[in-house]
C-alpha cells in the first residue's frame, strides 16, 4: 500500500504542473476517458456528487460543465492541489483524507475517484468511507489505470511506465521522483475482477469493470448494497 506522506509530498511537489503532465504523458487520453465518465454520470442524473481525491479539479470541473444541476464537492488531503482546483473555478473543495470523510452518512447521490484510490493506505477502508457517505440507491465510480489487454503490449507498457514515463515527467514537472513509484503503484494495484470483487466486498453490489484504451485504463461502476448495514 501506498504511504500517505510520500503521496502528499509528491502531489504538493507537482501540483502546479499536474495536468499538463496528465495530458500530455497519456497523449491526452485521460480527456477522453473523463470524458466517458461524465457521460455514465449523466445516465445518473444526481443532485449531488462527491469527487475525492479531486486534485487539480479535472474531473469534478468535467462533471461541473456537463451537468450544471449537480452539486459537486472536490476533496482532497493535498492542499497545493486543491488550490490549482480553486484557481481553476471548482470552487466547492473540502481538506479531507478519504479515509475519514467529516460528512455526514448518506449524504451524496455518487461518488468519483479518478486515479486517486490507487494512492491510498487502504484501499477497502476507502470504499467503505465512500459507501458510508453515500444514500441508498447510490453509486460508485473509480477511474484508474489498468495494465494492458493484449499481452503482447505488457512489456512494451512496463518499460513505458518504468522508464520513459518519469523522464517525461521530470522534464515536464521538474520532480520526476514523483513519478518513479507510479509503474510500481499500476502494476500492484487491484485490476478488473480483483477490483470489482474487492468493491462488493465493501459494501458495494454489482461492480463492473469497463476497459478503456485496450485496457491501459478501466472505469469501475458499482451501486450501493442496501442489503448490508452501514
Amino acid at each position: 500500500m501506498p504511504d500517505p506522506q510520500y503521496v502528499h509530498a509528491a502531489f504538493s511537489a507537482i501540483a502546479s504542473r499536474y495536468v499538463t503532465a496528465n495530458h500530455i504523458l497519456s497523449l491526452g487520453a485521460d480527456v477522453v476517458w473523463r470524458e466517458r465518465v461524465v457521460q455514465i454520470i449523466a445516465e445518473w442524473k444526481p443532485a449531488s456528487l462527491l469527487d475525492i481525491a479531486t486534485g487539480t479539479g479535472d474531473l469534478a470541473l468535467a462533471i461541473k460543465r456537463a451537468l450544471p444541476e449537480t452539486q459537486v464537492l472536490g476533496t482532497d488531503f493535498c492542499r497545493p492541489m486543491l488550490d490549482v482546483a480553486l484557481s481553476r473555478g471548482l470552487s466547492n473543495v473540502l481538506e479531507a483524507d478519504a479515509l475519514n470523510l467529516p460528512l455526514e452518512d448518506a449524504s451524496f447521490e455518487v461518488a468519483t475517484v479518478a486515479f486517486g484510490l490507487r494512492n491510498m493506505a487502504d484501499y477497502g477502508a476507502a470504499l467503505r468511507e465512500f459507501r458510508r457517505i453515500l444514500k441508498p440507491g447510490g453509486h460508485l465510480l473509480v477511474l484508474d489505470f489498468n495494465l494492458p489487454e493484449n499481452p503482447l503490449l505488457a512489456k512494451p507498457y512496463s518499460l513505458y511506465l518504468h522508464h520513459v514515463l518519469p523522464t517525461i515527467a521530470g522534464w515536464v514537472t521538474g520532480e520526476s521522483a514523483a513519478y518513479d513509484y507510479l509503474g510500481e503503484s499500476i502494476e500492484s494495484f487491484p485490476k478488473g475482477a480483483a477490483l470489482c470483487e474487492l468493491m462488493n466486498q465493501s459494501g458495494f453490489k454489482d461492480a463492473t469493470c469497463l476497459p478503456q484504451s485496450v485496457g491501459i485504463a478501466a472505469i469501475y461502476i458499482a451501486e450501493v448494497n442496501e442489503a448490508l448495514p452501514r
